[in-house]
């Protein structure tokens, strides 16, 4: 889980008089700048996750929740809850060894023996089994028993470390005093 309160920000410091001269407005500034700013951040969380998974971003969207920052709880987080990916969700193809499939950046690709999401005849008469749902699976104990492969990827784990972890830092760090002096000025010049 990313907390905007967790980056540390060294620019903020010139804003806390003007925040204070504000009054009552000062936190609706506040909020509006946390909010654009994490919502970038996010943005950036989104690709990173990508490159470093191997997942497609709809998915990694879909994964990760934004609670966004208000005048009571001036807090931005993304959270995102899940277990161990399916190898569903990654490109893969079908070797005659198995499944090859891409995690990711670091990971590279990675092979799973024995495993398959297709059936047929290999190598021409291989079709897509529709009522496994595009999952791999493993023969776990003769023909009809299967277990369904899954990758070693979990995506709360892999949002806090690495590429990620310093994409939504770096943004955050860069955009939320841009963004708090455009509100600044947005709202001076009324």
């Amino acid at each position: 889980m990313f907390r905007v309160g967790e980056v540390d920000v060294k620019d903020l410091k010139r804003f806390d008089n003007m925040l204070i001269g504000l009054g009552e407005d000062g936190p609706k500034v506040a909020v509006r700048a946390m909010n654009r700013a994490g919502d970038m951040g996010r943005t950036q969380v989104v690709k990173a996750l990508a490159k470093q998974t191997g997942l497609p971003q709809k998915l990694i969207r879909r994964s990760v929740k934004v609670k966004r920052s208000t005048w009571s709880e001036p807090e931005y987080q993304l959270n995102s809850a899940g277990g161990d990916v399916s190898l569903k969700y990654f490109k893969k193809r079908e070797t005659r060894d198995g499944v090859v499939a891409k995690l990711g950046d670091a990971r590279g690709n990675d092979w799973f023996a024995e495993s398959f999401f297709r059936g047929g005849l290999f190598p021409g008469r291989r079709v897509d089994i529709r009522s496994m749902g595009g999952h791999v699976f493993v023969r776990a104990d003769g023909r009809t028993d299967l277990e369904r492969v899954t990758s070693g990827v979990f995506i709360p784990k892999e949002m806090v470390e690495g590429a990620s972890l310093k994409a939504f830092r770096d943004t955050v760090a860069r955009v939320l005093p841009q963004r708090l002096d455009h509100e600044f000025s947005r709202l001076l010049a009324r």
